[in-house]
Formats: C-alpha cells, sequence, structure tokens
C-alpha cells in the first residue's frame, strides 16, 4: 500500500464533493485544484555575505523537503551594489505529495504559531484565482532550530490553484482548511 498525503486523500473524498454540490458544477473535472505551491524568500543582504544563502538554502529545505535553487539578480542596480548574476534569494516549488504535506504542517502547525494570529487576508489574490501569502518570519515552522536561526527572514508563499476566477479559488481554500480573517 502506497502512502497518500492526509489533505490530498481529503481532497479527493471531501472537497471535490463539497465544491461540486455548493458550486453547481457538472462534472468532477470542473472543480478547481491546487497545481503547485511555490515558496519565495529574497534576501537582499546577501550581496554583502554568500553564507546568507547558503543558511537560507539549508532553512527552505528543512521546511519543504525539497533542495530551492537560489535566485540571481538580473541587472545591474549600483544603489543596492548589486551587480547581474549575484544571488539575492531563493525559490523552490512544491508539487503533489510534497505540496499536500507542505500546506497540511501550514494550515495545523505553522499558521496557529504566528503571534496575534486572526486569520489570513482575504487580499492575497491576484484575480485569476492564485492565492500568494507573506510570512514574516520562518521560525513558525518547527523544522526550524531557533537557537541556529542567525536573522529572522520572512517569505512568500503562493498558492497556484487550477480555479477561473478568485470566489472559486477562495472556496477551495477554505474547504481544505485555510484560516481566512473574517
Amino acid at each position: 500500500m502506497t502512502y497518500i498525503p492526509r489533505l490530498k486523500d481529503k481532497y479527493k473524498k471531501e472537497v471535490v464533493p463539497s465544491l461540486k454540490k455548493k458550486m453547481n458544477y457538472k462534472s468532477v473535472m470542473q472543480v478547481p485544484k491546487i497545481l503547485k505551491v511555490c515558496l519565495n524568500q529574497g534576501l537582499g543582504d546577501a550581496v554583502a555575505d554568500k553564507k546568507i544563502i547558503e543558511g537560507a538554502i539549508n532553512e527552505v529545505t528543512l521546511i519543504t523537503g525539497q533542495k530551492p535553487v537560489s535566485t540571481r539578480a538580473k541587472k545591474d542596480i549600483s544603489n543596492f551594489k548589486l551587480r547581474a548574476g549575484v544571488p539575492i534569494g531563493v525559490k523552490v516549488t512544491l508539487r503533489d505529495n510534497n505540496m499536500y504535506e507542505f500546506l497540511d504542517r501550514l494550515i495545523s502547525v505553522a499558521l496557529p504559531r504566528i503571534r496575534d494570529f486572526r486569520g489570513i487576508s482575504r487580499k492575497g489574490f491576484d484575480g485569476k484565482g492564485n492565492y500568494t501569502l507573506g510570512i514574516t518570519e520562518q521560525i513558525i515552522f518547527p523544522e526550524i532550530d531557533i537557537d541556529k536561526v542567525n536573522k529572522v527572514r520572512g517569505m512568500d508563499i503562493t498558492l497556484v490553484t487550477s480555479a477561473k476566477s478568485d470566489k472559486d479559488a477562495l472556496e477551495l481554500l477554505k474547504e481544505f482548511g485555510l484560516p481566512f480573517a473574517d
């Protein structure tokens, strides 16, 4: 028997029938799904210190279970002492089982650990059914050892869905259990 992530199982057994009924879809193939999750961490101060990129790669690897790639500057900007080709961030794209495992930990463990948490904003939709969430501290993830963190940094998490509108995407993410603020 192969392992199936909890949220993947929940999507098939609970989310699809619920959304099909609620949104009046004629076929289960019309029900939107989460296609991928992209994590991005911009590290502007990595221009001066190369070890910052290595530390960020290690942290994001711990959080996601997948090794990220470093993003590089596209052009020279003298005001920021930035040259083209210098690493200035890390990014990783999660799909299928890795994506569902990460989402499960984000919803059930990481988000409730945010100080004064009252739900995530509904303003993160882009008009095409994708949702972006900004996190100010990477230490909300239990995989990160606080004693080994040299600086608290934030990250962007983008949930790419097959939904045609923000309303459909909101319903999909609510069914998955994302705690939206009222």
